[in-house]
């Protein structure tokens, strides 16, 4: 086995059909979808040739600088509230605490549940007349805070984005959960025999030592909102008046019912890089963390 790990030709040979496998199922769609972003096509007819007309466009349209927007919204809330909840769980749990086995898999349950069925759920708790919500606000004498959650402009966004934190809490909780019991035990011993509490052993030892933990959460959690489509979908379907669009969801509209597939393309690829815009920033602002 050493042997083998020490021949760079088996190393190749072995990774080469992965290799092969992920540029079929991941690369090559990239590249088709940049050359149909150059395109004036419907998907079906015959296709024009437009240069980067689709990104002019693009990049002229009031409607999708929104979507971006409101998808940095969702961004931002992933990291500055989903990431601490998901974090004090996290700690909490891996502290011990009785039940800890069934807590962690509690919390685990909505992750591996379908945003079809988690977006149906939270329209039942959102409806204005018999939604759990407003009941709820109505039982303790806050009747005047009821509204229709996914049908105004004010509140459709935040009313998308609960779920999306609901759902995935136990995901990065998880993450968190298994990197802090990664660190060896002794060291936590040694923090608490020199007088270190239990918040500041894990805001001085733990989270340091989980840093690149907390990096792919973040990066996770901010490509997850950017290209987030289906509780949206089903909830508001960008509504109301385009107050909860997202680039993924206007990309949908384009291709399927404007039949704009060179426009899509373009708002595809457009993803993509700001996908790896993103990442690239994050890298780097914990590269910067971790060499201070």
């Amino acid at each position: 086995m050493e042997r083998a790990l020490k021949d760079k030709k088996a190393i190749c040979f072995f990774v080469l059909p992965a290799l092969i496998w992920f540029c079929l199922i991941a690369l090559l769609p990239v590249f088709q979808s940049a050359g149909y972003s150059l395109l004036d096509w419907d998907g079906i007819g015959d296709a024009k040739l437009i240069g980067v007309s689709n990104y002019v466009k693009m990049f002229g349209d009031p409607l999708f600088f929104k979507a971006v927007w409101n998808s940095i919204l969702l961004a931002a809330a992933s990291v500055f509230i989903q990431l601490p909840i998901s974090m004090v769980l996290a700690l909490v749990l891996a502290g011990g605490v009785r039940g800890e086995n069934f807590y962690r898999n509690a919390f685990f349950v909505p992750v591996i549940i379908s945003g079809t069925i988690i977006a149906h759920l939270w329209m039942k708790i959102y409806h204005p007349s018999y939604g759990l919500l407003n009941i709820g606000l109505e039982a303790l004498g806050l009747a005047s805070l009821k509204r229709e959650w996914l049908g105004s402009e004010g509140t459709a966004l935040v009313a998308c984005f609960v779920p999306m934190v609901w759902q995935y809490i136990g995901y990065h909780m998880l993450l968190f959960y298994s990197a802090a019991k990664s660190i060896s035990p002794e060291i936590i011993e040694a923090a608490q025999v020199d007088g270190a509490t239990r918040f500041q052993t894990a805001w001085r030892v733990i989270i340091p030592m989980i840093v690149p933990m907390i990096k792919a959460c973040v990066i996770f959690a901010i490509i997850g909102s950017l290209k987030s489509f289906d509780l949206i979908y089903i909830l508001t379907n960008g509504g109301p008046v385009h107050a909860s669009e997202v680039p993924s969801l206007l990309m949908y509209k384009k291709i399927f019912i404007s039949n704009e597939y060179g426009y899509a393309s373009a708002i595809a690829i457009f993803i993509i890089l700001e996908c790896l815009l993103f990442t690239f920033i994050v890298q780097k602002i914990f590269n910067h963390i971790q060499k201070d």
